[in-house]
């Protein structure tokens, strides 16, 4: 089953909405959960991202594949998938700090989102100055 574009740019619009709508509550303190709970929305996206991320990495082991089918290369698809992950490690580890389970400093917290920030610099240099050698 595919999704077409509408319906992913429409789960990707409902799950922000609802963190957003959460993270508001949680900041003018109407709502007094946990801040686990708030980024819950942004956890069960990145979850149905990965899978379907993982699902198309196995497709890639069936005998009858054939990598000229316009197909993105794998190491590009790690790479996608490295991102998902160091963005989840990003938001562990802010939502721990904002309940205070560990005493580490702000500037520790972000550096998962820092070296996603510069992966994705170094793709995106990769994507705009590649020279294909045919």
């Amino acid at each position: 089953m595919k999704m077409s574009l509408a319906q992913r740019v429409f789960l990707s619009w409902i799950f922000a909405l609802v963190f957003l709508i959460m993270l508001v509550l949680k900041l003018d303190s109407k709502i007094h959960w946990n801040w686990f709970l708030i980024f819950l929305p942004v956890w069960i996206f990145d979850t149905i991202l990965i899978l379907m991320l993982v699902v198309k990495m196995a497709g890639r082991c069936n005998p009858d594949f054939d990598p000229r089918d316009g197909e993105q290369s794998l190491t590009r698809k790690i790479w996608y998938l490295m991102a998902l992950l160091l963005k989840l490690a990003f938001c562990l580890t802010l939502c721990s700090r904002l309940e205070r389970l560990t005493s580490i400093w702000a500037s520790v917290v972000c550096v998962p989102l820092w070296v996603l920030l510069g992966g994705a610099l170094v793709e995106l240099g990769h994507s705009v100055f590649h020279y294909r050698r045919d």
